[in-house]
């Protein structure tokens, strides 16, 4: 996902409802600050504030995770000759119809002992989205220092791995496996592969860290879902 596309996604949802950064602050429990920082592409809310966002506005995590939505339009029949109570009932089964989401959504998280991670699948009939920003590594070495660093999403089938999306971190100014990770964003929007054919071995992150003096420490974190589909 696009931070900025994001950014630009809340920033449309919230004027189209007319409340201000503060309002929508109040909302969802944060600060005006966090709002703003969200608006301008500059941090992400974390995965239960994006499902309490789609459910509060009305728009599919899928939606969410491509950065867009479509305002869902009813369609605008006009009957000169027809009844009063026909025209209602039309317009009642219109409204009921399109607020009707296709998507579901499952939690992803790891039992890794040196990683907490979630994030959420969404998923349809006929594709999914894959959303992960919540990586916080809980291991031994916090102090060590890394001059290159990456996160990656992998998605293995018929002993094939497939990188999904990588997020890298290099510079000659080190820095800590925790500070990474924190604004590491992970997306999957519009994937081909559907709910079902996903299990607990399928998605897993792999994180390879070197630091100053060359040496790569490597990680595998396998993911699974809260409940199959």
């Amino acid at each position: 996902m696009e931070q900025e596309k994001f950014g630009k996604l809340i920033k449309d949802l919230r004027k189209k409802h007319n409340l201000t950064q503060k309002d929508l602050a109040d909302k969802l429990g944060v600060t005006y600050q966090a709002v703003s920082k969200w608006e301008n592409g500059l941090n992400m809310p974390d995965t239960a504030l994006i499902k309490k966002i789609s459910d509060d506005f009305g728009i599919s995590l899928n939606e969410m995770l491509e950065g867009n939505y479509r305002q869902k339009k009813r369609n605008k029949k006009i009957i000169v000759l027809a009844l009063v109570v026909f025209v209602i009932t039309v317009f009642i089964a219109v409204v009921i119809a399109f607020k009707k989401d296709d998507f579901d959504s499952k939690i992803l998280s790891s039992n890794n002992s040196d990683f907490n991670v979630s994030g959420i699948i969404s998923y349809s009939d006929n594709k999914s989205a894959i959303y992960i920003n919540n990586i916080k590594y809980q291991g031994n070495d916090k102090l060590e220092e890394y001059k290159k660093i990456e996160c990656s999403l992998y998605e293995t089938s018929d002993n094939f791995d497939k990188k999904i999306d990588s997020k890298i971190y290099e510079d000659k100014n080190t820095t800590k496996l925790e500070e990474f990770l924190e604004s590491v964003t992970l997306t999957a929007p519009g994937y081909e592969k559907i709910c079902k054919e996903y299990s607990d071995d399928t998605l897993y992150l792999t994180i390879l860290a070197t630091n100053k003096d060359d040496k790569t420490t490597s990680y595998k974190i396998p993911l699974k879902m809260e409940t199959n589909c």
